[in-house]
């Protein structure tokens, strides 16, 4: 062999690794829709929760998952169009945010596995066909637990027990609300409570009843859970606070806003939950084949700054009974 030759050779084989490496197909990240009702500012928990349950199972985003994001940002009426976006990105999993994200996401998709978090009950509003075999390829975990909407009354009647006159703020147009609403409605009785109410499922009903509410200084004020309740609570808290309103709240994120009492279960955890299901379909698991979770995980949560602006002696009782007292 001649010199030039033997040359050639090496440089031919010196290029093999790399072309090699250059033909192996690059390895798929898979990624996630993110559908919820709020924005980055009222989902800043959720989301984090969510990434925590991911890095707990060795998910890490940029890296090995990636996350579409779809914020509706309090507008409902945005989540269909931003389902079908995803289903058009061709994410691998939809994680939907509460029933009418699960809804959009449904309508969207028929072949998409879904994972909805902090949803109604599904079965009632016919997304699945029973909690423990859901069927189709919607799963997930849920927060309806609407005797705590009864738990409720009962915890602001223990810090205020000469409230005579509650009003409840609520959206109708959620499926699971009217159940918490017949709850409450069944124990007032007991409660010595007499009961008004207030509607809101978009921007103007609820400025107009935050501001009936303000101008009839009801004792006490209860808020029933879903998605736009959530997503608005801050403008939710602020008000009730500035017109010197008690209120209590489904979830303990009103109360990081400055709410004065929260009891019901953690969206925190059922979110961080939700990551183990994205795990499982990833690695091959049908979600028609994976049963709907139960909330777990309740909490009893006091902001005693709020508690003292307004004027109000949390008794000792409640505070040794709460999971968390912001102080």
């Amino acid at each position: 062999m001649q010199r030039r030759d033997f040359i050639a050779l090496l440089g031919v084989a010196a290029s093999w690794p790399f072309a090699a490496r250059a033909q192996q197909p690059t390895t798929k990240v898979p990624r996630i829709g993110w559908l919820v009702t709020g924005d980055p500012t009222s989902y800043r928990l959720s989301l984090a929760a969510f990434r925590d349950g991911l890095r707990a199972l060795n998910y890490i985003e940029g890296q090995s998952i990636a996350i579409e994001y779809r914020w509706a940002e309090g507008v409902v009426d945005r989540l269909p169009e931003l389902a079908r976006d995803l289903v058009r990105e061709k994410v691998d999993i939809i994680l939907a945010g509460g029933t009418i994200g699960a809804q959009a996401a449904k309508d969207a998709t028929q072949t998409i596995p879904i994972v909805a978090a902090g949803a109604g009950d599904l079965v009632e509003v016919g997304l699945i066909r029973s909690l423990a075999q859901p069927g189709g390829n919607l799963t997930g975990f849920v927060t309806t637990a609407s005797e705590m909407a009864a738990k409720r009354g009962e915890v602001i009647k223990e810090i205020l027990p000469q409230a005579k006159r509650a009003t409840v703020l609520w959206n109708p147009t959620v499926s699971y609300t009217p159940l918490e609403m017949k709850a409450l409605k069944e124990s007032a009785l007991a409660l010595q409570l007499t009961l008004t109410s207030y509607e809101a499922s978009t921007l103007k009903d609820l400025e107009n009843a935050l501001d009936a509410i303000r101008k009839t200084q009801p004792d006490i004020v209860l808020v029933l859970n879903d998605p736009f309740m959530f997503t608005q609570r801050k403008r939710i808290v602020d008000s009730h606070f500035q017109a010197h309103l008690p209120a209590i709240y489904g979830f303990r994120e009103f109360v990081d806003d400055g709410g004065l009492v929260s009891y019901g279960p953690s969206i925190s955890d059922i979110y961080r939950r939700a990551a183990t299901y994205v795990d499982k379909i990833l690695k091959g698991a049908k979600p028609g084949d994976l049963p709907v979770q139960l909330p777990i995980k309740f909490e009893l949560v006091m902001n005693l700054k709020t508690a003292k602006a307004l004027g109000l002696t949390v008794p000792l009782p409640l505070l040794d009974r709460a999971d968390e007292v912001i102080e």
